[in-house]
């Protein structure tokens, strides 16, 4: 028998907050985390804007030789967790952890002691790389960490699907206790890219926006948008099967109902011109939750500001809901956030339940000229107190899932 799945933890660490509940009023207050690249000198890039996470230090988390052994998009990792652990209640007592797995995933995984090892290398020689390079910067190895961190032994495993990542996740959290494989899951997505290659490698391509107004720089769905704003951060949830949830009394944030991922088999960057990977996506996740397109109230965009981007996925919104894809709600959180790539899924799936829980549509912000390609109701920079029942996360990723 197929179980029922809820949300009973959340953690998360972005550029508008530290905890969930930082995070979440940088929402509500429509703040926005892009400001100028500290992490590295900018001075021979074009790109000088990015979302970077604010007054981070790793040794108010971690002791020195911890911090040092761990790339920070692992870091990120476990202080997600350990706060989503923490508002979930589960512990050895009440929790059989062999039945407690983990995917938490990365879009890049260690880019940052990347560079670093390899500075190492052609300075100073190959004596010169850490011995931990290899494990600090390999893409599992933040679900790894915190399997280790919160002693879970069931399935640890990541899903590397660039900017889908952390939503292809959770998905396939939903379903393993959905068929009875395991009893809890640690799900999301982190990333710490900020890095110089980072930056350069998506400037090259002409994916980040040059904008130098921090304001106008993450824009979705608005005519002048010219790229996304890098960010960093982690998200996590904790999944668990319904009865397992009520017998230990856990809080309830949510629960998930549907889920739906697919390939449009199109090219390696763009989506599909008529958006029809995205529309069979969300059609698949509406069918599993058993819900008409009519009962669907917000949609949590990828909108991601780049171009095509944001066309293409109205036009997934509208193949997929017909013609309730004018009244559904649909905006985007990048605006406050800039992109986190492989972690976008999971703050946003938090943003999600956030909604759900408070009855408040985040807003769209730093929105000016509309688009007749983007010609949806996208809750333009004032969020809306509104109560919803049902929403949806969206996720896109390079290599088209």
């Amino acid at each position: 028998m197929e179980k029922r799945v809820v949300i009973t933890g959340l953690g998360a660490i972005t550029p508008i907050g530290k905890t969930v509940e930082e995070f979440w009023k940088g929402i509500r207050q429509g703040v926005c985390g892009i400001d100028e690249i500290t992490h590295f000198d900018t001075s021979d890039f074009k790109v000088k804007l990015a979302a970077e996470i604010k007054d981070y230090d790793p040794e108010n988390y971690f002791d020195k030789k911890q911090a040092k052994r761990l790339d920070e998009f692992s870091q990120y990792a476990i202080i997600a967790t350990k706060e989503a652990m923490k508002t979930s209640g589960i512990t050895e007592e009440n929790t059989n952890m062999e039945k407690v797995g983990v995917i938490v995933s990365s879009g890049i995984g260690g880019l940052g002691t990347i560079e670093e090892q390899c500075h190492n290398y052609f300075d100073k020689g190959a004596d010169r790389v850490a011995p931990m390079y290899i494990p600090a910067v390999i893409s599992n190895m933040a679900a790894g960490n915190v399997a280790i961190e919160i002693g879970a032994k069931g399935e640890s495993f990541a899903i590397v699907t660039a900017c889908a990542s952390a939503t292809h996740s959770i998905g396939e959290g939903y379903r393993i206790i959905k068929h009875g494989y395991e009893d809890v899951m640690v799900v999301g997505g982190t990333e710490a890219s900020i890095t110089p290659t980072g930056i350069a490698g998506f400037m090259n391509i002409k994916a980040l926006s040059q904008s130098t107004n921090s304001k106008r720089a993450s824009i979705p769905f608005d005519k002048e948008r010219n790229g996304f704003v890098m960010g960093e951060g982690a998200g996590i949830l904790v999944l668990e099967e319904l009865e397992h949830a009520k017998k230990r009394n856990a809080t309830i944030y949510a629960e998930i109902v549907g889920y739906g991922a697919t390939s449009d088999a199109y090219h390696i960057t763009s989506p599909s011109p008529n958006g029809e990977g995205g529309t069979r996506a969300m059609k698949k996740a509406i069918e599993e939750a058993g819900i008409t397109p009519q009962q669907l109230d917000y949609i949590n965009a990828h909108g991601t500001s780049t171009h095509l981007n944001d066309a293409c996925e109205t036009m997934a919104i509208k193949g997929a809901l017909g013609d309730m894809s004018n009244k559904v709600m649909v905006s985007s959180t990048k605006g406050n956030t800039g992109h986190l790539l492989g972690a976008a899924g999971a703050i946003e799936a938090i943003a999600c339940i956030k909604a759900l829980q408070e009855g408040f549509v985040p807003p769209t912000i730093g929105y000016q000229v509309p688009d007749e390609e983007c010609d949806l109701d996208i809750v333009p920079n004032e969020g809306r107190n509104v109560k919803i029942q049902y929403a949806m996360s969206n996720s896109l990723g390079f290599g088209r899932t």
